[in-house]
């Protein structure tokens, strides 16, 4: 079957350039024994191995993927150079084959199973067979008695080649050996209507990367792109589907063999079920020559740009009885963001991607401040740790030991996240452009075009998810891990987070979040305050305690790992907090928030969800963003006051609300 051809740019007189030129290698091949044919081809493919690397390592891959956990890399390295060996003589051998009478090919081929097409075409139905890229795959195609008998008609669905003139030499000589072509660009009535009409057969090939069009399926445990065409014609025709292959047999000698049809296993049979079966049927003919079989194909490529397989419309397929614990892993690694604010803000986009494909393993790659944090995530499978200081060759052999990862994710904007990354060697990274960082994303996701309000920060990471292929209009992806909110029938603390590591323009004054605690202490005594912050902010935690002395209180200001903090802010039925990490840590918790807002824009980084309530004072200079106020006098903080908060924080707490007396505005 003619599948690939030579440019359609190159002029009609190169074209015919390039026929005579193949004439001519016939002519050469036409006075050579098959043999010696078959030991040149060899020597031909040897010279390939070496001197075609990447051919030779995709080989090795795809050899890694299919046998890498029950073959050791010796066995590997030595399959694929046979298999070099293997392509080259069957190449020739596959262009002196056309030349040489269709007895003396069959004196070449020994037939093993064919008992199992016969039984077929004895029930009166057509020959449907399964064919794969295996050894001398064109003996079909120029010995057709091999396979058919009698009346049978074959029949072939051909890609037509670039060149005209190679292309109409292919065809005569198909036809003069009695093969019905279909053209495949003309869609496949035609195929289905001969194979009803004459009870033909029909061979098409199986084992190609299918595209977005194809079913994802098992392939060796890893999911592949397969086509469901042979699948649909063996439903359409009402025919079983039956692999056949070629495998070597000695030099320039070959064996087919045929295998019995393929049963899905289903009680009532569909294309996807079939599709998966296939594939497995595929697996038991490669292992019995893997070095037959054609690895330099990508069978297994990365879809370019959705790898996530949440929206493909064939989706996914598993063999009847599959254990879903033998897929191999999609390795994935996201790049987490440096602050934890902006980490929990990642969280909806991480659901996305860990729901996109079964198979997906995802791994975080995080400064190591915040490990704690992606350990208690229950959708990321390994963390690895980046120290400060830690250099970008250093971080990129850590993730390379690590593990060998498919595809990487960038939550950061910089350019040096970028080079730790590249320089790991992981073959897609995806990102936004950022400042000087295009040239090494292989995947660059558009930025919106803003038209309406600014985009909340954990849209933009959500925006990532599904430019890689993710669902992301599922409103669980928001939902919480756990919430402080189910102890609201035994209250116990609320928070306070007075500090903000960003700067004094994000920071309410302290003397302020006291005189809050005291006043709803005076008509809520019960409650105990638990004050939150980074180690830096010690002193802070103590001047807090000391202007409340008379109020129950436990100062955690700098005390806690982040897994504490994590556990210490579940119990709380509120956090009183500026905008800070701690704030978008316990919004992820599920505990409600009061947050005050001054030089930052809620809208792009406040907590979501309607148990969340921001506190801020507009003033003509904020939003600025800036760390502190270039005029010195905080009025976007200082001018939110503490009856309007104290206000807040009662219609927050329902326990309160009988008891709230009127504050002024």
């Amino acid at each position: 079957m003619a599948r690939t051809g030579f440019g359609k740019s190159i002029s009609r007189a190169g074209q015919y350039l390039i026929y005579l030129l193949f004439r001519s290698v016939e002519v050469v091949l036409g006075l050579m024994p098959l043999k010696a044919c078959a030991l040149v081809g060899r020597a031909c493919g040897l010279i390939g191995h070496t001197f075609f690397p990447s051919y030779r390592k995709l080989a090795q891959a795809n050899l890694r993927i299919a046998f890498g956990r029950e073959k050791d890399d010796a066995w590997i390295k030595a399959t694929a150079r046979e298999h070099f060996a293997s392509l080259g003589q069957n190449f020739l051998c596959g262009l002196k084959l056309p030349l040489m009478s269709q007895k003396d090919v069959e004196s070449h081929v020994t037939v093993e199973g064919m008992h199992h097409a016969e039984a077929v075409a004895a029930e009166g139905k057509p020959l449907l067979y399964a064919v794969c890229h295996l050894s001398c795959w064109e003996i079909f195609t120029q010995v057709p008695s091999l396979f058919t008998s009698g009346s049978i008609k074959p029949a072939s669905v051909f890609q037509p080649l670039g060149n005209s003139f190679l292309n109409e030499h292919v065809k005569r000589r198909r036809e003069k050996l009695g093969y019905t072509l279909f053209d495949r660009s003309q869609g496949f009535s035609g195929p289905i209507q001969h194979m009803r009409t004459y009870k033909g057969a029909m061979g098409v090939l199986v084992d190609q990367h299918a595209g977005d069009k194809g079913v994802w399926c098992p392939f060796f445990d890893r999911l592949a792109s397969t086509s469901s065409l042979a699948a649909l014609m063996s439903l359409r025709v009402d025919t079983p589907l039956v692999p056949i292959a070629m495998f070597n047999d000695g030099l320039a000698r070959w064996r087919m063999v045929c295998y019995p049809p393929i049963n899905s296993g289903e009680k009532k049979t569909t294309a996807e079920g079939l599709t998966a079966m296939l594939n497995i049927a595929l697996e038991i003919v490669i292992r019995r020559a893997p070095e037959n079989w054609f690895w330099v194909h990508n069978r297994w490529k990365t879809p370019q740009p959705e790898f996530l397989l949440s929206k493909y419309r064939r989706g996914i397929a598993l063999p009847v009885g599959y254990d879903i614990s033998r897929l191999q892993k999609f390795n994935l690694l996201v790049r987490s963001p440096n602050w934890l604010g902006d980490a929990c803000m990642t969280l909806p986009a991480i659901r996305a991607l860990k729901r996109g494909r079964p198979d997906l393993r995802l791994t975080i790659l995080t400064p190591s401040k915040l490990a704690e944090l992606w350990k208690a995530v229950p959708e990321v499978d390994d963390i690895i740790g980046k120290e400060k200081g830690e250099g970008i060759r250093a971080v990129a052999r850590k993730v390379r030991q690590r593990a060998t990862y498919d595809a990487a994710i960038l939550l950061t904007n910089s350019t040096r996240s970028t080079l730790e990354l590249w320089h790991a060697d992981i073959p897609r990274l995806v990102g936004y452009r950022g400042s000087l960082r295009a040239r090494w994303l292989h995947q660059i996701v558009p930025e919106p075009k803003v038209t309406g309000p600014p985009e909340h920060h954990a849209d933009r990471y959500i925006r990532l998810a599904a430019n890689c292929g993710a669902k992301v209009d599922d409103p669980s992806l928001f939902d919480v891990a756990g919430s402080g909110v189910a102890n609201a029938g035994a209250v116990t603390s609320i928070g306070i987070c007075a500090g903000a590591e960003y700067g004094p323009a994000k920071r309410w004054p302290l003397e302020r979040f006291a005189e809050v605690a005291k006043r709803l202490s005076a008509t809520w005594p019960e409650v105990e305050w638990v004050f939150f912050g980074a180690p830096n902010e010690k002193a802070m935690g103590e001047e807090l305690s000391r202007l409340i002395p008379q109020v129950k209180h436990t100062n955690l200001v700098g005390k806690t790992s982040l897994s504490e903090l994590i556990a210490r802010l579940r119990t709380c039925r509120l956090l009183l907090t500026n905008d800070t990490g701690t704030m978008h840590l316990a919004a992820s918790l599920g505990v409600p928030t009061v947050s005050i807002f001054g030089s930052t824009e809620p809208v792009l980084t406040g907590p979501l969800g309607p148990q969340h309530r921001v506190v801020r004072y507009h003033v003509p200079c904020s939003p600025c963003f800036r760390r502190e106020c270039p005029f010195g006098h905080y009025d976007c903080m200082t001018k939110v006051t503490p009856d309007r908060v104290e206000q807040v924080m009662r219609e927050a707490l329902p326990e309160l609300a009988s008891q709230a007396h009127t504050v002024s505005s």
